[in-house]
């Protein structure tokens, strides 16, 4: 038998802890084959983002073209798309085909050492034209203040913007709580209501590529033919084992550990 497939729609990070790298590492750890679409290509490392150069709107259309037309994908996710031109020709992809692959949508706008990676003439392409092809979309806290218009500073604030956003016609919304204090629970709002996924906030300072890890694993999970919740569970319990294993790569953040095994 096939194995399941998932495809990635994100910038490379050459240092391998985030971005399109990180998705197929983690695609890999759930046993799913993983294609990926290069929308950007960044000069970054665990300290930061020193250089990105965009690829025409066009050949990321012509990426994504050539992979939905060969592979039976089951999921997909996107990730860093960069400029308005890049969203609007990803969504212009999925329009026709969301009904069939569910498409999580991580809408990547500052990286983790706070360099910008989502210009801000895109936001209203992600907000009007993508995230209505979502399945789930999975904002961090600062990303769903900027989608839903308003400041996200705790459990309140995540409800408030998880109505908002969902109100742009994504199906569901995965708040993320890792920006946050306490526990690091995270908050989905689907057609069923609000449900929280919690896990012990772990104290392993700056990390690199968790956000794109945790997308991978739903995504993953989703085209192994789980519902969103169990995919969700799932994602959770493994990025919190991977952060656990977390170690120093480079000189800056971490990388999650994307050699663990899901269940294991």
């Amino acid at each position: 038998m096939k194995p399941p497939i998932a495809l990635t729609v994100a910038g490379s990070d050459p240092s391998g802890g985030a971005g399109l790298q990180a998705d197929l590492k983690t695609f890999a750890a759930f046993d799913v084959y993983g294609a990926a679409v290069v929308t950007c290509a960044t000069a970054q490392d665990t300290t930061g983002v020193h250089g990105v150069v965009r690829l025409p709107p066009e050949f990321v259309r012509s990426q994504v073209d050539a992979v939905l037309d060969d592979l039976d994908v089951g999921a997909a996710k996107t990730g860093m798309l960069g400029t308005a031109g890049i969203v609007l020709a990803v969504a212009e992809a999925f329009a026709g085909r969301a009904r069939r692959i569910p498409l999580v949508v991580d809408p990547v706008m500052v990286a983790t050492s706070g360099d910008p990676l989502l210009d801000d003439d895109a936001v209203s392409a992600v907000r009007e034209r993508l995230l209505p092809l979502a399945a789930l979309a999975t904002p961090n806290l600062p990303e769903a203040a900027v989608l839903a218009g308003h400041p996200v500073e705790d459990a309140d604030g995540m409800r408030r913007a998880a109505r908002a956003i969902r109100d742009l016609g994504v199906a569901a919304v995965l708040v993320k709580g890792g920006h946050g204090t306490g526990a690091a629970t995270d908050l989905l709002l689907d057609a069923d209501g609000f449900r929280e996924f919690a896990a012990e906030r772990l104290d392993a300072g700056p990390l690199h590529g968790g956000g794109c890890s945790l997308s991978a694993a739903i995504a993953a999970g989703l085209a192994a033919g789980r519902p969103l919740p169990d995919a969700i569970a799932e994602a959770k319990r493994w990025v919190t084992r991977a952060i656990r294993g977390a170690q120093a790569i480079g000189r800056g953040a971490r990388p999650l550990d994307h050699r663990v095994r899901p269940g294991r």
